[in-house]
């Protein structure tokens, strides 16, 4: 099996594209293409010629440059079978369950609604990686739009599962404040002011924080840690139930 050379390529104000080489078979996807120009220089200055995108879901920060990209190079575009209404150019479905082979690189795939219905994610397990979209950030996830507040957990304790070393490929830059946030509910967890004494040294030199190490994640990551006593102290809820916990935290983080 194969492992991917990842390149992140910055768009919009906060995005990140990310690049998957997968170099045996010359095989290079975009994943979540918001804008078409910088990905096609990024692909030009490394050398690589883009034959896939990667979407996880349909907002338009994730896929506007699908077309544009489609009729350029030919790629092929792949993503959620429940989603394919909003997936513009979609050729290849996936669901939750599959596997999608990627030259000799292989991405399980999984159903991580809640942000959006249809969202997925795609983890390569030879490379350590996870491209999941709104679902993860460092230190945060996705508000929750279309889908539900169990739902959304669900999801997540799904790729928390995922091993430590698992890097997590999101699709903004939201980590500082994300870490300011999670400082309300865990004031006095000292691997969340260890990390956020480095987020803020990173991004005072405009240094990206992405993508974080899951084991990062279950240690400071507010809507990991609904089973945190001292969270659930903060907010008021000790002994409640851990949908109850993440819902009061992400509908503060919503208000944050």
């Amino acid at each position: 099996m194969a492992k991917l050379e990842i390149h992140r390529v910055p768009v919009l104000r906060d995005n990140y594209v990310w690049l998957a080489h997968e170099a045996s078979s010359n095989l290079t996807a975009a994943v979540d293409p918001a804008v078409v120009d910088p990905v096609l220089a990024a692909l030009d200055a490394q050398g690589w010629s883009l034959t896939h995108i990667l979407n996880t879901y349909h907002h338009h920060d994730h896929t506007g440059g699908n077309l544009e990209l489609k009729e350029k190079t030919g790629c092929t575009i792949v993503g959620s079978r429940s989603d394919r209404e909003r997936i513009p150019g979609i050729d290849v479905e996936l669901e939750d369950g599959d596997t999608y082979e990627f030259g000799n690189a292989t991405a399980q795939v999984f159903d991580v609604s809640g942000h959006t219905l249809g969202h997925i994610a795609y983890w390569f397990e030879e490379s350590d990686s996870l491209f999941c979209g709104d679902t993860i950030f460092a230190m945060g996830c996705g508000r929750v739009i279309e889908g539900a507040f169990d739902q959304m957990l669900g999801s997540l304790d799904r790729l928390k599962a995922l091993p430590a070393a698992t890097q997590i490929y999101c699709a903004h830059e939201y980590t500082q404040k994300n870490g300011q946030f999670a400082l309300t509910v865990e004031p006095d967890n000292p691997d969340l002011i260890a990390r956020m004494r480095d987020v803020d040294a990173k991004r005072a030199q405009d240094i990206a924080t992405v993508p974080s190490l899951m084991e990062e994640e279950w240690k400071t990551n507010p809507f990991f840690r609904a089973d945190s006593p001292h969270l659930q102290e903060t907010i008021g809820l000790t002994g409640a139930s851990l949908v109850e916990v993440f819902t009061e935290t992400r509908k503060r983080k919503d208000g944050f």
